[in-house]
């Protein structure tokens, strides 16, 4: 099934169901208000909320509305933690984890700040999974096991504070203002054969000012959401509602290779580094005042799995 949340003037949103195509949405209200109410019950209101979704599907839903992303807050508006995969683990099986802020997580369609541009503004594009309980020192497969939903995300990140950050050991605080998440989040069952062992064979692409920028294999992620999940819960027990953020996509290519940048970087960074491998110079800038930026996964059908995330970088709200 797929869920969203609706802004209706509160910090948590209203819960909807959509229907599979996107066109179309029904509030939740008669089973739960909002996400995180289901992910603490999971079990008992799981199945309702696929009655709907069938229904919803069939056209049987009485009170089905147009489905509108540019009105949805992040699915889960609060988190009780974020966890991101670091970059920079070279040689690792499973890269290092870094908390992220979860008290006000953004949704698809919120501007990104116009004043983080001087402190060099990026997007790592990227995906995310939402779990349920899952007991301490778990294995991957029963990390996989918790796995509720997954989302697109966008790990918003002002590069120039990262070598400070880095050097006094305090992780990743003021480098990463917000996390970012697609309109919609999605069940594993959702994805069908493209999901298999934590990893999604499912391409992510990214436009920024309506240029390809990256169109990066979702299966290239380093380790699977089951290692990473795991990896989090080494020494202690997540809580339902926990999200886990595979950090920006991408893959080691070989550095005479034509597509290399297009497949293998999904952000800026990462586009940076690989035009001073092959070339001596880093010639696409950070994110400027006006651009826009498009990231979006289409399944097998070709219709958008989870709705893409599109920003702006200005106003609103500056």
């Amino acid at each position: 099934m797929k869920l969203a949340t609706l802004r209706d003037g509160s910090r948590d949103g209203q819960l909807v169901v959509v229907s599979r195509d996107l066109a179309s949405a029904h509030y939740a209200t008669g089973i739960a208000q909002r996400l995180q109410q289901v992910l603490d019950d999971w079990g008992f209101l799981a199945p309702q909320l696929q009655d709907l979704y069938d229904a919803l599907n069939a056209g049987r839903a009485r009170h089905a509305f147009p489905f509108d992303p540019a009105q949805c807050l992040a699915p889960l508006p609060r988190a009780y933690q974020c966890l991101e995969a670091a970059p920079g683990s070279p040689g690792a099986a499973v890269p290092a984890l870094q908390q992220l802020a979860g008290d006000a997580l953004g949704g698809a369609r919120d501007p990104l700040p116009e004043r983080a541009v001087a402190a060099d503004l990026d997007f790592g594009a990227g995906l995310a999974v939402v779990t349920g309980d899952l007991p301490a020192a778990s294995t991957s497969d029963q990390a996989l096991d918790a796995v509720r939903l997954l989302m697109l995300c966008n790990s918003v990140a002002l590069r120039a504070l990262e070598p400070g950050e880095r050097a006094a050991g305090v992780g990743a605080q003021h480098s990463r203002p917000t996390t970012v998440f697609g309109p919609v989040a999605v069940t594993p069952d959702e994805l069908g054969t493209a999901w298999s062992r934590g990893r999604l064979s499912l391409v992510l692409a990214v436009l920024r000012n309506g240029r390809p920028l990256a169109r990066c294999d979702a299966a290239g992620m380093v380790a699977g959401f089951g290692e990473l999940i795991a990896h989090a819960a080494r020494t202690r027990p997540l809580g339902a509602g926990s999200i886990i953020c595979s950090g920006a996509l991408g893959s080691a290519a070989a550095p005479d290779d034509p597509t290399a940048t297009l497949r293998s970087c999904a952000s800026l960074q990462q586009r940076r580094a690989r035009e001073l491998q092959q070339g001596g110079q880093a010639t696409t800038g950070f994110l400027q005042p006006g651009d826009s930026l498009r990231i979006d996964m289409a399944g097998a059908d070709g219709g958008s799995v989870c709705g893409a995330i599109e920003q702006t970088v200005g106003p609103p709200g500056q």
